[in-house]
């Protein structure tokens, strides 16, 4: 049976891995991104 507790414990769980993926992401610098839209628009 799946319970309250169960469900709760799995959303923590995937709570947890977004939390990771995210800090993650943001450890890469961010003005590689913003330079990459300043040429693009430079471009056109």
């Amino acid at each position: 049976m799946y319970s309250i507790e169960m469900a709760y414990a799995r959303m923590r769980e995937l709570q947890d891995q977004a939390n990771r993926s995210r800090a993650h992401r943001a450890a890469a610098p961010r003005t590689r991104r913003l330079f990459g839209r300043a040429a693009a628009a430079k471009k056109r």
